[in-house]
């Protein structure tokens, strides 16, 4: 599946579109540059789980919880791991045994670890700086949704 967006708003809604199909236990993997949004599309996958709490970037604290939704929501930020060991070193097991759903930013870091993920990838296009590319494969039980 691929949308184009013009504004954080409708990153947002992709995200929550997703979130509508998501099952305990289903990992998002993203993939796009600092700035790309996906944080943006993290706020709109917890409000489409139904998440009451403000969320926000897990750059400093690696994982941000949520507990509020239908499904519970773990936000990882990888970009400061070096390999997916250090991944499994901070209980990356225990969180996918937990039954939520890891939306996981910076997965280059440990993409030998997501195998199975569903890839969300944000591309910036230079002609329009709120426009993005999101492009989401992955899934078996995904179906194809619209904006």
């Amino acid at each position: 599946m691929r949308f184009l967006t013009h504004s954080a708003l409708e990153t947002e809604r992709v995200g929550s579109r997703l979130a509508a199909q998501l099952r305990a236990g289903d990992v998002i993997a993203y993939y796009g540059g600092l700035g790309a949004g996906k944080t943006a599309f993290t706020r709109g996958l917890a409000a489409g789980l139904g998440v009451t709490d403000a969320v926000t970037s897990p750059t400093y604290t690696i994982v941000n919880e949520y507990m509020s939704g239908r499904i519970p929501l773990f936000h990882f930020d990888m970009y400061r791991l070096c390999s997916s060991e250090e991944l499994f070193d901070i209980g990356w097991e225990d969180y996918l045994a937990r039954g939520g759903v890891c939306a996981v930013e910076w997965s280059e870091n440990v993409e030998d670890a997501l195998t199975g993920a569903i890839r969300v990838s944000i591309e910036t296009l230079g002609t329009d700086p709120d426009a993005r590319v999101i492009t989401i494969t992955g899934g078996e039980t995904l179906e194809d949704f619209s904006l």
